[in-house]
C-alpha cells in the first residue's frame, strides 16, 4: 500500500520532517515574568511525545511590552531564556521531535487579562498593564487605551529585539523560528490599511507596509543559524472590507520568499473586530491554497482541521504541504497516532508507550531517538 501523503517526510529550510503534521503555537498564559513555568514542561512535554513532526512553542514576546498578558512567555533576557532552556533539557531528554520557536510582539493588542478571566484589555494604571505601542495610535477596539505610535528610535528597538531574541533562540538549540505576522498583532498592524495609517517610509502602499515586517524577517534571518529554517505566520485577509487582502498576502509571501523565508504558515483575521469570518470545517484553506499557487516555498494550513481524511485530502491534492492543528492537539493529544492507525502509517512514539500498540495494527508505533536512559 503506498505511504499516505500526510505521512510523507519533507525538508524544510534544512529541517528534515518525519511528516507533514505541525503543532501550532499556543498561547498558555501560564508564565511568571516572562518566565517558562512547570506548566510549560507538561504542555510540551506531552505534545513533544505525539507522534507529530514539529512542535512550535506558543507565541513569545521579544520585549516585555509585546505580551499579549502579563502571563505571555518571553525571551528578552537571560531569566528568561534559562527559563526556556530548563523547560527544553527536560523535554528533550525524552523526545526528539523538532522543535520550534514562534517569535512576536503584540502591539496594540498587547496588555490583557488571561482569557479565563475575561480578556480584557489592562490599562497602564493597572499592575498588571502597560501602554502600548502600535504602527499608529488607533486602538484596537473603540473605548481601549490609544497606543504610542512607535517612532524610528522605536523601529530600531523593535527590530533590535527580534533579532536578539532569534540568538538566544539560536543558543538554545531550537530548530526553527516562526515570525508572527498574523492575528492582528505587531506586524500585521503594519501590513494592514485598517491599523496602518502612516505617512512616512512605513505606510501607505504595500510597499510601504510591507517594509518593517520585512526588516524584521531579515534582521532575524541574519542571526540565526542559515542551516535552521525561519518561516512566518500570516493573516490571509482581514475578512473586513478595506482590510489586508488576499491578493497582499501572496505579494508579501514572494517578498519574504526572495529573502529565504523557509515557508509560510497561513491562518486569517484577527486584526478588526468588525472581522466576519465564515466559520467551518477548513474555511482557511482557500488561503493557503492561493499562496501555494503563488510561491514555490511549503505552505501549512491551518483552521479547523480536525479529521484524519480531511488532513490527508489537504496535502495529497496540494492545496498545502503540511496541516498545523491546535486545539485539535490540545482535544486528543495523539492525534497522529489515530491518523496513522487510520490511514495505514507509522510515528513515532516514547518505547515506554510501545506497548500501548493496539491489535490489528502492529506497525503503528515505532520507537524514537531519545536522549533520555528511559528507552
Amino acid at each position: 500500500m503506498s505511504q499516505p501523503a500526510l505521512f510523507a517526510p519533507l525538508t524544510v529550510g534544512g529541517l528534515d520532517l518525519a511528516n507533514r503534521i505541525v503543532i501550532a503555537p499556543m498561547c498558555q498564559y501560564s508564565a511568571v515574568d516572562g518566565c517558562m513555568t512547570d506548566w510549560h514542561l507538561i504542555h510540551l512535554g506531552h505534545l513533544a511525545l505525539s507522534g507529530a513532526a514539529l512542535l512550535t512553542i506558543e507565541a513569545t514576546a521579544v520585549l516585555p511590552e509585546g505580551r499579549i498578558s502579563h502571563a505571555d512567555v518571553g525571551l528578552w533576557d537571560d531569566a528568561t531564556e534559562a527559563a526556556m532552556a530548563r523547560t527544553l533539557e527536560s523535554v528533550r531528554r525524552w523526545s526528539d521531535m523538532p522543535v520550534a520557536i514562534q517569535l512576536g510582539h503584540a502591539g496594540r493588542k498587547a496588555s490583557t487579562e488571561v482569557p479565563w478571566k475575561g480578556g480584557a484589555q489592562l490599562l497602564p494604571g493597572d499592575p498588571s498593564g502597560w501602554k502600548t505601542e502600535a504602527p499608529t495610535s488607533l486602538p484596537f477596539a473603540a473605548g481601549q487605551d490609544s497606543p504610542a505610535a512607535l517612532d524610528s528610535a522605536g523601529l530600531a528597538r523593535v527590530r533590535e529585539a527580534f533579532a536578539a531574541s532569534a540568538v538566544r533562540a539560536a543558543r538554545l538549540g531550537l530548530d526553527a523560528v516562526q515570525l508572527h505576522a498574523a492575528h492582528g498583532y505587531l506586524l500585521h498592524q503594519f501590513l494592514s490599511p485598517l491599523s496602518n495609517r502612516r505617512t512616512d517610509a512605513y505606510g501607505g502602499s504595500l510597499e510601504n507596509r510591507m517594509r518593517f515586517p520585512l526588516e524584521v524577517f531579515d534582521a532575524v534571518r541574519q542571526v540565526f543559524p542559515p542551516d535552521r529554517p525561519v518561516t512566518v505566520r500570516v493573516s490571509g485577509t482581514d475578512w473586513v472590507e478595506g482590510g489586508w487582502t488576499m491578493r497582499e498576502t501572496v505579494e508579501f509571501a514572494r517578498a519574504l520568499e526572495t529573502m529565504g523565508c523557509a515557508a509560510i504558515h497561513v491562518s486569517s483575521g484577527g486584526l478588526d473586530p468588525r472581522q466576519d469570518i465564515p466559520v467551518g470545517p477548513g474555511y482557511q484553506l482557500p488561503l493557503a491554497r492561493a499562496v501555494k499557487q503563488g510561491v514555490s516555498m511549503p505552505v501549512v494550513a491551518v483552521g479547523l482541521i480536525t479529521g484524519y481524511d480531511q488532513a490527508e485530502a489537504i496535502v495529497a491534492a496540494g492545496d498545502a504541504d503540511l496541516v498545523a492543528l491546535a486545539r485539535a492537539m490540545l482535544f486528543d493529544p495523539r492525534w497522529p497516532w489515530h491518523a496513522a492507525a487510520h490511514l495505514g502509517a507509522s510515528v513515532t512514539a516514547p518505547s515506554q508507550y510501545l506497548r500501548s500498540q493496539p491489535q490489528g495494527v502492529p506497525d503503528l508505533l515505532r520507537p524514537g531517538r531519545v536522549r533520555g536512559n528511559g528507552a
